[in-house]
């Protein structure tokens, strides 16, 4: 049996190889062409360097972001800055044959005037999760291992969401990225894992994906769980009894507020190969009772 699933990798493998010199298209709808397989790649964004090791291809890196801290190899690698203040002379000077830039920020434009291929990606949807798996494959030769990823992440997500739906209830949940407040909307890969998580999101779809709004209306929509991706910085359920009326909301009365760590915050807020540990953890503080 083993023998011929990897039979099967294999002739996958050999059916999906890329073509190089290979053109595609970004999310910011740019033409990029690649003049063959990438050997030296600069990551700057944390859920397209934990994909890229997810591919196989981490041993291709040679530099990431500052806050790619996953898997472990990364870690040591030189870091070319955050997406506002990229360190354009460090990625030049490592000779890259591709960057992974996020859409946002300026970084691509900066790249493509001194020749370095740049391929913009977006991550912000569920589905956005494996597309730019399967893009990244393709810009890698890891076409195979790309829905290889998929599919196991796919099948943890529902084996995870098989156990939430057990939950005999289905709360109202305020996820607050940071004190702003920013939070997420339904739609967006958070929102959705909070629905398979079997909450309910207390932000209506037409705010947005990540939308910023009032301390008001968290108070006026009662949440009966209060997540808190900013606990890490210090964010807290003392911090929130500050805030104006919030120590009448349901989630702080009856202490049902979810204090993220750092590592938790990590794998929920990468749309990536961790999304299923994201989930895992979104149970965890939403319904803790079937996860025993």
């Amino acid at each position: 049996m083993l023998k011929r699933l990897l039979a099967a990798l294999w002739l996958l493998g050999l059916a999906l190889a890329t073509s190089y010199p290979l053109v595609v298209t970004d999310d910011l709808g740019r033409k990029v062409t690649i003049p063959a397989e990438p050997k030296r790649i600069v990551v700057m964004l944390p859920s397209a360097t934990e994909t890229i090791c997810a591919l196989g291809a981490c041993d291709k890196i040679v530099a990431t972001d500052n806050y790619s801290n996953w898997p472990e190899a990364v870690k040591k690698l030189p870091k070319a800055g955050g997406l506002y203040d990229p360190n354009v002379e460090l990625i030049v000077s490592l000779k890259p044959d591709l960057v992974i830039a996020s859409k946002y920020g300026k970084l691509v434009d900066r790249l493509e005037k001194v020749g370095i291929p740049a391929y913009a990606v977006k991550t912000e949807t569920f589905e956005d999760i494996f597309e730019t798996a399967r893009k990244l494959g393709r810009l890698l030769n890891r076409e195979a291992q790309a829905e290889a990823l998929v599919a196991r992440i796919q099948s943890e997500v529902y084996a995870l969401e098989s156990k939430a739906a057990k939950a005999k209830t289905r709360p109202t949940v305020y996820y607050e990225i940071d004190a702003t407040p920013y939070t997420v909307g339904p739609n967006s890969f958070i929102g959705v894992l909070i629905q398979k998580a079997r909450g309910e999101n207390i932000v209506p779809p037409e705010l947005g994906l990540f939308p910023k709004i009032s301390p008001e209306f968290v108070v006026e929509k009662n949440p009966e769980v209060i997540i808190l991706g900013d606990a890490p910085y210090g964010v807290n359920l003392e911090a929130l009894k500050k805030r104006p009326g919030w120590d009448r909301i349901r989630a702080v009365r009856e202490v049902r507020v979810c204090e993220l760590t750092k590592a938790e915050t990590d794998v929920v807020h990468r749309p990536g190969p961790r999304v299923p540990e994201g989930l895992r953890v979104l149970i965890r503080c939403i319904h803790p009772e079937v996860l025993k």
